[in-house]
């Protein structure tokens, strides 16, 4: 027999290798299967509560009564990795984070892409938030680290070396970490979520205080919603804090929905991302980032590159 086949031969997985393989990706596929069989169990139970809301309810976005008014539009110039969003009312414009490679994209209300910002020091950027003026947070998911920066009209690259920054070790599975973040002005606190294992939304205050050299009275807890059923989700990819009412919006991917809760962890509307649903032709495909405006439009961005806006009815969002 030729050398190249006895080699051939020697590398070849053997019956153990094989079962092994076989063994890890069963595993894998229950494991799966389970996390989006526990989330649609779940996402009934929160469907079941908000029904039961009465309805004069005025407390929240109503995000049930929203339609789509951009659809899967591709946004030209960034090809691969969009991944979370955040609206600035400072410029009146939405900042994207793009994973791989690290930068950010600033964004028309339309999905235009306005100008591109390199970053540097950065491994995994899956989130990022307005703060005030020209003040960000973005998280790395790659180092669980939180970064305060600086974006002013002539930013081009921002280097995170220079810039402070907070780690948040918890212990995250690889991959399956910090995936988005939301500044709180009411309450002057920051929320990240936690993609899964476990599904979790994390509120950090006293961090603007640290940054600011005021202190070091940084507080962690966590936040979960009203109820047994926990977050009903199978994932967590985005947040976002709705000024006006300080309600709690949490987008899912897997689950592939948006849920409205009271800061107390009250389910009060969703607007879920499925084909047929609000206006929707095609589902969303891998919904990653959410922002609200001032106005109530709820925009959402989707890996690689598609761009999306609800709007309400009423073009007035409830109080």
């Amino acid at each position: 027999m030729p050398r190249s086949a006895d080699r051939d031969a020697s590398t070849a997985p053997g019956p153990r290798g094989r079962w092994l393989f076989w063994l890890l990706a069963g595993l894998a596929l229950i494991l799966a299967s389970g996390v989006w069989a526990g989330g649609l169990f779940g996402l009934a139970a929160q469907v079941l509560a908000i029904r039961a809301l009465p309805p004069d309810r005025i407390d929240g976005l109503d995000l049930g009564a929203y339609q789509v008014v951009i659809e899967a539009r591709p946004i030209e110039g960034l090809t691969d990795n969009t991944s979370g969003l955040t609206y600035s009312p400072a410029t009146g414009t939405l900042f994207t984070a793009i994973n791989h490679p690290p930068a950010l994209a600033e964004l028309s209300t339309d999905g235009r892409v306005l100008r591109h910002i390199d970053l540097v020091g950065a491994r995994d950027v899956e989130g990022i938030t307005h703060v005030d003026g020209d003040r960000f947070i973005i998280v790395d998911e790659g180092k669980s680290r939180l970064n305060w920066i600086s974006i002013t009209p002539a930013t081009t690259a921002i280097d995170l070396e220079n810039s402070p920054f907070i780690t948040l070790d918890l212990g995250t599975v690889s991959n399956m970490g910090f995936e988005g973040i939301s500044w709180d002005q009411r309450r002057q606190e920051l929320v990240v979520v936690q993609e899964m294992l476990p599904v979790r939304v994390l509120v950090v205050g006293g961090l603007d205080r640290a940054v600011r050299g005021q202190g070091l009275g940084i507080e962690l807890r966590e936040w979960r919603p009203e109820g047994w059923a926990g977050h009903g989700v199978s994932d967590l990819s985005s947040v976002t804090v709705h000024d006006l009412t300080g309600n709690m919006v949490l987008l899912s991917d897997m689950s592939s929905i948006l849920i409205e809760y009271s800061a107390a962890g009250q389910p009060l509307s969703l607007l879920a991302l499925w084909a047929g649903r609000h206006g929707l032709r095609d589902g969303v495909p891998q919904a990653e980032g959410v922002a609200l405006a001032p106005d109530g439009a709820v925009y959402i961005v989707s890996e690689p590159n598609l761009f999306y806006r609800f709007d309400h009815p009423a073009s007035a969002v409830r109080d």
